[in-house]
């Protein structure tokens, strides 16, 4: 399993991103998706889950109405769109394979975020 991140900047409080992710060596359209981040000095947090499908979308309330999660089976690609950016939403996101039980059990080596103005 590869999962490969990119899109994260430095960004003001209150701008946009969009992160994306591309897997590989597994079928990715058979997969529920995670975007987990840590904070610094923080532990992981999941901040989105989609079904393999997309059809199924859940969010941590910490980030319901300014982000927004999708896929792209033909491309094996996921995404996060953020907007309003807050400072305590710097933290390194990392794209992860759900295991079917809730969690995840593969992730890639992160993107960073940082919101600071």
């Amino acid at each position: 399993v590869y999962l490969v991140e990119s899109g994260g900047a430095l960004v003001q409080p209150g701008g946009s991103l969009r992160l994306s992710c591309i897997g590989s060596g597994f079928t990715f359209s058979n997969y529920g998706m995670n975007w987990v981040r840590q904070a610094p000095g923080k532990g992981l947090e999941r901040v989105s889950g989609i079904s393999s499908n997309g059809q199924e979308t859940r969010y941590a309330d910490s980030v319901k109405g300014r982000f927004t999660i999708s896929r792209d089976n033909g491309k094996n690609s996921l995404y996060l769109q953020m907007s309003n950016l807050r400072l305590n939403d710097t933290a390194v996101y990392y794209c992860a394979k759900a295991n079917g039980k809730g969690a995840w059990d593969s992730w890639g080596q992160g993107t960073q975020v940082t919101v600071s103005s």
